[in-house]
């Protein structure tokens, strides 16, 4: 047992180190490592002595041709022999997470490749169930020869020689009742570019004969863009491919400025923008500093989502109650800021939350909020090139997720370098006290937004539907917000035109507030189906058209699309028709197997909706739709009912 020895020896030592680690932290360390020590060495024990110190999974690579030209297309093979009684779990797209087991997905990635070749996204085989001790239901996994392909692409321009790469499989092995430690493998390769005209044989292709039959191998790697209706997809095996899919994503980092989750938030940065405007410099730099904030939260996102095994979304910091609390009360903080509240003597770490905002400081913290805003919403454009960057290398992840935050950035620079944008936003006197009472009390239902949804997310009990109340102090705070703007408006107008005008606009706020605590806290014309994966199931047998709709607490374009498109009559009473069931996948609490569902979709962002035949193929799968969209796509999938039955 030479692993198993090493590893206590290894923690034996650890343990020292720690002993010289002073106080509590001493204490808390040892205890958290002597827990997790033992854990793992029991784990350890049983499985190496059942593999007998045997190695479980045998890597190897196999290129589609003995050699290569300039400008050729080929592919290389990752092949991962598995002894057998064991299993390697599925990739994530693949993989099944149950109540009681949460399993480590295989992913191959590329760590390093020469300058002139371009690889593609990993295609991976279609995973098995395998039934195992440990969890409920079968593990989605692979067994025996299991083969991995990366498509290749060689630029015209590259000279003859040897080029390499080298790769990364990540892999856990499991028997039928314990599981061996995640595993990490580098693996290197090479391939020979010969001269332009040379010839190439095709080698090994008994090995490539699966790979040749998948559809998604004929052609290049697209990514597919859609918003309302119009699409369109980006060849992304090509450099000026990735340029324009960059390009693309910065432009859907721009649109989040628009979203529900930003917009808050722009009026407060205009208004400490309008401060600095006499003074090009400072208000240049202010922007400055709060660009920076944007731009470094999202290059971290880039970061984890490249390194970290199974965080591949933005918006899975919102699945954490934890920190959806933790941003309603920083928001809140915030918001009493706005009233003057810190005029007042208060601890230290208060002034850290709320630093002034005419400063580089709070400038960046303030970027740094938006950002952080942000990740409840996705914008138009932006999921997909998020979707495909979580599949790459780690540099194509880090540069896609920058050009979402460059572009969610761009305002605040054009803002800050055109200073007569904001100067006319009054800066003193009752009209400048107005507009900032207006904006914290949007700030502190912004609060409240966030706060009951990390309720609501602590509480929820998945497939059943969380909890809405929170909407109601939600919207009490805009109606506070349109009431108050409306009698200061008369107040303190100089003229009687001008404080009617923000009057009206006050009292429209408190009826649109009224009516939103009313539609967004109740159930809906809709009678939503919960997922389950057996319900679909039984749904698909009874040969029924399923219009899946996947949806969060904390997602507010899907709150935005289910009161604009779903609820309306066409669409309401087309779901109510015989044939036709609409099934709501609730992915706020824990629901892993709506997060399973929607991966297997290929999607790692919502808002989506799936229109399912009642053969089980999609018929229309979009992140933004109209009601015209959905009501032909539920048409075009009952039609091929009839024309089947």
């Amino acid at each position: 047992m030479p692993v198993f020895t090493g590893f206590v020896a290894y923690g034996i030592c650890f343990m020292k180190k720690l002993a010289a680690k002073p106080g509590l932290l001493r204490i808390i360390l040892i205890l958290a490592f002597a827990l997790g020590l033992g854990s793992r060495l029991t784990a350890a024990a049983e499985g190496l002595s059942a593999a007998d110190d045997e190695q479980v999974v045998t890597v190897s690579t196999a290129w589609s041709m003995d050699r290569a030209r300039p400008g050729d297309a080929l592919t290389l093979a990752v092949v991962a022999d598995i002894k057998k009684g064991f299993h390697i779990n599925a990739n994530a797209r693949q993989i099944k997470a149950s109540e009681d087991f949460k399993p480590y997905a295989t992913r191959l990635t590329v760590v390093t490749a020469d300058d002139g070749i371009t690889i593609g996204a990993a295609r991976y085989p279609k995973a098995v169930g395998v039934k195992v001790a440990y969890a409920a239901g079968d593990l989605m996994s692979f067994e025996g020869r299991t083969v991995f392909y990366l498509p290749v692409k060689l630029e015209k321009t590259l000279s003859p020689g040897m080029y390499k790469l080298k790769l990364e499989l990540a892999y856990q092995a499991c028997a039928d009742n314990y599981c061996l430690f995640p595993v990490k493998v580098f693996i290197p390769a090479s391939i020979e570019v010969a001269a332009v005209g040379s010839t190439v044989n095709k080698i090994n292709s008994s090995l490539f004969s699966g790979y040749q039959q998948q559809p998604a191998a004929a052609g290049p790697a697209r990514v597919n863009f859609g918003m309302f209706g119009w699409s369109f997809s980006i060849d992304a095996t090509s450099g000026w491919g990735v340029i324009l899919l960059l390009t693309t994503a910065a432009f859907g980092g721009l649109l989040l400025n628009l979203t529900p989750c930003v917009l808050p938030l722009i009026p407060i940065k205009i208004i400490s923008l309008s401060h600095a405007a006499g003074n090009r410099k400072k208000c240049f730099i202010l922007g400055l500093a709060m660009s920076a904030g944007v731009l470094v939260f999202w290059m971290l996102l880039g970061t984890l989502i490249a390194l970290v095994s199974g965080f591949t979304a933005t918006s899975q910091l919102f699945h954490y109650p934890a920190f959806t609390l933790a941003v309603g009360v920083i928001i809140a903080v915030m918001a009493f800021g706005m009233f003057g509240l810190f005029s007042m003597r208060l601890p230290a770490f208060i002034y850290l939350i709320n630093p002034e905002q005419d400063t580089r400081r709070g400038s960046f913290v303030l970027g740094v909020l938006a950002a952080v805003l942000s990740t409840p919403c996705t914008a138009p454009f932006m999921g997909a090139a998020a979707a495909w960057a979580a599949t790459q290398r780690p540099v194509t992840t880090l540069a896609t997720f920058s050009a979402i935050g460059i572009g969610m950035a761009l305002p605040y620079l054009i803002l800050a370098a055109r200073p007569a944008l904001v100067e006319k936003m009054p800066k003193t006197g009752p009209a400048s006290e107005l507009v900032k009472q207006v904006m914290g009390l949007f700030m502190l239902a912004a609060a409240a937004y966030f706060i009951g949804v990390g309720l609501a997310t602590l509480f929820a009990s998945p497939p059943a539907a969380p909890s809405k109340l929170y909407w109601w102090p939600v919207m009490g705070f805009c109606i506070a917000a349109g009431g108050w703007l409306a009698l200061r408006a008369l107040q303190i107008a100089p003229a009687k035109k001008p404080g009617a005008l923000f009057a009206g606009i006050g009292i429209l706020m408190v009826a649109l507030s009224a009516w939103g605590a009313v539609q967004l806290s109740r159930q809906g014309p809709i009678a939503w189906v919960a997922y389950t994966p057996q319900r679909f199931k039984a749904e698909i047998s009874r040969q029924q058209v399923v219009v899946m709709v996947f949806t969060a607490e904390w997602c507010l374009n899907c709150k935005a699309l289910e009161q604009g498109v779903l609820n309306t009559p066409k669409i309401a009473d087309l779901l109510h028709r015989r044939g036709i069931t609409a099934m709501k996948v609730d992915i706020t609490g824990h629901n892993p197997a709506g997060k399973a569902k929607l991966n297997e979709l290929g999607y790692l962002t919502i808002p989506l909706l799936v229109v399912f035949a009642p053969d089980g193929k999609p018929v229309l799968k979009s992140d933004f739709y109209t009601a015209d969209q959905v009501y032909g796509a539920v048409m075009q999938a009952l039609k091929s009912a009839d024309s089947s039955g």
